[in-house]
């Protein structure tokens, strides 16, 4: 069965820089290794919509048509990938504003302003440049990507986008029950109510992205979040 717009599927891949051969981003933790890339998550193969969103505009177009279990090797141009760079978004900012903050800026510091984050390029005087293009602008990009998997139970397809907008080295996903029946969906967040000690306003973000995926994608109208807090037993001595 091949991969189309809708389904709910486990990627496995690598990324790298063409011009440099660089790994920046991968779901393979040996790669991850070797190349000497420090990033903190949970290794594994990703669950993303294809056509969803969860993936950059070329990524998401060369999954369509795969096989589950099929390899393949892509090349995409910056408009595929993270964009041309814009010189607009390179600015110079007083070196007071960041007095205000309380902020001691230094080369390579990522920050964010208004919403947009960007890295500090350089410090001159009482001015700081700050680059807020997206760090692969304008670079063309290699992916080895694999489907892994097909997702088709619906129950693993819900489960599929908790493990995406949760971090899994806090939740146990064998745990976490979910009930369909007659168009609603019953998410029951025992573990994730135990262990999420995001802000508020982070753990609604992503249950409203949860519900959104579920909604546009499933046979389903409603989705519920159950928060389940169980009184633990006093041991006998």
């Amino acid at each position: 069965m091949a991969v189309k717009k809708g389904d709910f599927v486990r990627l496995e891949f690598t990324g790298r820089v063409k011009e440099t051969g660089e790994v920046f981003d991968t779901t393979i933790e040996d790669v991850a290794k070797e190349a000497g890339l420090k990033i903190k998550k949970v290794f594994g193969p990703v669950p993303v919509i294809v056509g969803g969103g969860h993936l950059i505009k070329g990524l998401d177009e060369a999954v369509l048509g795969m096989e589950e279990g099929e390899e393949k090797h892509i090349e995409l141009e910056p408009e595929e990938a993270f964009g041309k760079r814009d010189p607009n978004l390179v600015r110079l900012i007083p070196m007071i504003e960041f007095k205000k903050q309380g902020i001691k800026p230094r080369v390579g510091m990522s920050i964010t302003l208004e919403g947009h984050e960007g890295r500090i390029q350089s410090i001159d005087g009482g001015r700081v440049r700050v680059d807020f293009n997206h760090e692969l602008a304008g670079k063309t990009l290699e992916y080895d990507i694999k489907v892994k998997e097909i997702i088709k139970d619906d129950t693993e397809k819900v489960k599929s986008m908790i493990q995406l907008y949760y971090p899994l080295d806090k939740i146990n996903l064998d745990k976490i029950q979910v009930e369909i029946d007659d168009g609603t969906v019953k998410i029951y967040m025992d573990e994730l109510s135990r262990f999420d000690r995001r802000p508020y306003m982070d753990v609604t973000l992503s249950r409203f992205r949860i519900a959104r995926d579920i909604w546009e994608n499933m046979d389903i109208k409603k989705v519920e979040f159950v928060d389940v807090f169980t009184k633990k037993e006093e041991k006998e001595d």
